[in-house]
Protein backbone atom coordinates (compact mmCIF):
# COMPACT_ATOMS: atom_id res chain seq x y z
CA UNK A 1 0.00 0.00 0.00
CA UNK A 2 1.19 3.45 -0.86
CA UNK A 3 -0.17 6.52 1.08
CA UNK A 4 0.74 10.22 1.00
CA UNK A 5 -0.53 13.38 1.19
CA UNK A 6 -0.92 16.22 -1.55
CA UNK A 7 -1.77 20.05 -1.68
CA UNK A 8 -4.13 20.91 -3.98
CA UNK A 9 -2.37 23.88 -5.99
CA UNK A 10 -5.04 24.71 -9.51
CA UNK A 11 -6.58 27.94 -8.61
CA UNK A 12 -9.34 27.12 -8.95
CA UNK A 13 -9.52 23.68 -7.13
CA UNK A 14 -10.58 20.33 -8.46
CA UNK A 15 -12.87 21.63 -10.76
CA UNK A 16 -13.82 20.08 -14.09
CA UNK A 17 -10.94 19.92 -15.96
CA UNK A 18 -8.18 18.71 -13.51
CA UNK A 19 -10.65 16.69 -12.07
CA UNK A 20 -11.21 14.99 -15.68
CA UNK A 21 -7.48 14.95 -15.69
CA UNK A 22 -7.51 12.91 -12.35
CA UNK A 23 -10.07 10.23 -13.44
CA UNK A 24 -8.01 9.56 -16.69
CA UNK A 25 -4.79 8.94 -14.59
CA UNK A 26 -6.87 7.13 -12.30
CA UNK A 27 -8.86 4.50 -14.67
CA UNK A 28 -7.57 1.52 -16.63
CA UNK A 29 -5.59 0.67 -13.61
CA UNK A 30 -6.04 -2.47 -11.37
CA UNK A 31 -4.89 -1.25 -7.97
CA UNK A 32 -7.90 0.35 -5.42
CA UNK A 33 -7.58 3.93 -4.70
CA UNK A 34 -8.93 6.06 -2.43
CA UNK A 35 -8.81 10.02 -2.01
CA UNK A 36 -9.94 11.73 1.28
CA UNK A 37 -10.38 15.30 2.20
CA UNK A 38 -12.26 16.26 5.72
CA UNK A 39 -13.35 12.67 6.63
CA UNK A 40 -14.96 12.08 3.36
CA UNK A 41 -13.41 9.16 1.27
CA UNK A 42 -14.08 8.59 -2.59
CA UNK A 43 -12.99 7.26 -5.60
CA UNK A 44 -10.97 9.31 -7.60
CA UNK A 45 -12.33 7.12 -11.08
CA UNK A 46 -15.25 8.67 -10.83
CA UNK A 47 -15.36 12.20 -11.57
CA UNK A 48 -18.43 13.03 -9.46
CA UNK A 49 -16.86 11.74 -6.44
CA UNK A 50 -13.98 13.96 -6.97
CA UNK A 51 -15.99 17.28 -7.31
CA UNK A 52 -17.97 15.99 -4.41
CA UNK A 53 -14.96 16.73 -2.20
CA UNK A 54 -15.19 20.36 -2.99
CA UNK A 55 -11.07 20.30 -2.77
CA UNK A 56 -10.38 24.24 -3.10
CA UNK A 57 -6.75 25.54 -3.77
CA UNK A 58 -4.62 25.43 -0.74
CA UNK A 59 -6.74 22.22 0.50
CA UNK A 60 -4.96 18.80 1.99
CA UNK A 61 -6.28 15.46 -0.03
CA UNK A 62 -4.67 12.06 1.03
CA UNK A 63 -4.44 9.15 -1.56
CA UNK A 64 -4.15 5.88 -0.72
CA UNK A 65 -3.28 3.13 -3.31
CA UNK A 66 -3.24 -0.72 -3.05
CA UNK A 67 -2.79 -3.49 -5.77
CA UNK A 68 -0.53 -5.40 -8.16
CA UNK A 69 0.49 -1.56 -9.96
CA UNK A 70 0.71 0.56 -6.81
CA UNK A 71 3.97 1.64 -7.33
CA UNK A 72 3.59 2.79 -10.92
CA UNK A 73 -0.27 4.14 -10.26
CA UNK A 74 0.98 6.26 -7.26
CA UNK A 75 3.51 7.63 -8.90
CA UNK A 76 1.42 8.83 -11.66
CA UNK A 77 -0.71 10.54 -9.22
CA UNK A 78 2.17 11.76 -7.66
CA UNK A 79 3.17 13.36 -10.87
CA UNK A 80 -0.56 15.15 -11.87
CA UNK A 81 -0.67 17.16 -8.43
CA UNK A 82 2.98 18.22 -8.82
CA UNK A 83 2.62 19.34 -12.03
CA UNK A 84 -0.41 21.14 -10.86
CA UNK A 85 2.03 22.94 -8.42
CA UNK A 86 4.30 24.49 -11.83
Amino acid sequence: MKTGEFIIAFEEGLHARPAAELVRVCNNVKSDIIMAKDGMTIDPKSILGIMALGAAKGDKVSVEVSGEDEDEVFSKISSFFSESQG
